[in-house]
């Protein structure tokens, strides 16, 4: 055997061990700071709204919502690129947001992007540390197993609007691979149409080699995972708003709004790449 070949596969292998510890080093430095981040931020936003007069806390907590969500996508690298312009919250009425799942990092994009709360899946509420953020935050937690859970969800989004909050929400109900988007649940355009409220599509798209699809994995080997990933360049596309009057039928504004995401989910990914 030649030097050189042993020099090639010692150089490859030290090059191996570097970039493993790197990696391990990585995943190290970001899971802790997802519980740092928000452990040292929650604390004082508690603080701040507690002297807050009520007329002013929804405003507090849009702020703080939209610092922490964009501190954790600064610890992950995700880069957010918006396609299309981002349209004014409208006033005197609440706004829905609704988009296609396919990450964890969802969650953070949109609020980082367009502030308000989120519905969420109940059993987050008991997580340590982003349970609490999420309680904080006003999320709103939903049992999809549990009937009289998914009426009490559909009164507070309502509710929530008629306020003139901002609402986020993923119509799947669940985390899914690929650019298809699935069956919407109905539940919240009910809402939307009850309260008045305008309705925004959003798509959102990955590259396929980012890894960060949450399928058939714990929220811990997710974060885990996503720990050690490289930079993430993601794109959401902006829709057009629109606003259901009462009488319209769920099935017509669900079926409106799924196409729309539809639509925006093919030119997210066209400005994403493959």
């Amino acid at each position: 055997m030649s030097s050189n070949s042993r020099e090639s596969r010692d150089g490859e292998r030290t090059e191996s061990t570097a970039r493993t510890v790197r990696l391990k080093s990585r995943q190290a430095m970001r899971a802790s700071g997802f519980a740092l981040v928000t452990a040292s931020m929650l604390p004082a936003f508690l603080a701040r709204m507690s002297v807050t007069p009520a007329e002013e806390r929804p405003s507090v907590r849009d702020r703080w919502v939209k610092r922490w969500a964009n501190a954790l996508l600064a610890l992950f690298d995700i880069h957010v690129v918006v396609d299309g312009a981002l349209p004014p919250p409208p006033r005197g009425r609440g706004r829905l947001i609704v988009a296609n799942h396919r990450s964890a990092i969802d969650i953070g994009v949109l609020l980082s992007t367009f502030g308000g709360t989120m519905v969420s899946r109940a059993d987050i509420a008991g997580w340590p540390v982003i349970g609490a953020a999420a309680r904080a935050a006003g999320t709103v937690f939903v049992d999809r197993s549990n009937a009289k859970s998914g009426a009490a969800t559909l009164r507070s989004i309502t509710k929530h609007l008629e306020d003139g909050m901002t609402i986020a929400l993923f119509p799947e109900g669940t985390t899914f691979d690929g650019d298809e988007v699935r069956t919407f649940h109905g539940g919240a355009f009910v809402a939307a149409a009850r309260a008045g409220a305008e309705i925004l599509p959003v798509g959102l798209a990955y590259p396929r080699t980012s890894g960060a699809a949450f399928v058939g994995e714990s929220f811990p080997e997710h974060l885990a995972r996503m720990a050690r990933s490289d930079s993430t360049r993601m794109v959401l596309a902006v829709g057009a708003p629109f606003t259901p009057t009462k009488d319209t039928r769920a099935a017509a504004i669900t079926g409106r709004a799924h196409d729309e995401v539809s639509t925006l989910v093919s030119r997210a990914r066209t400005r994403c790449g493959p």
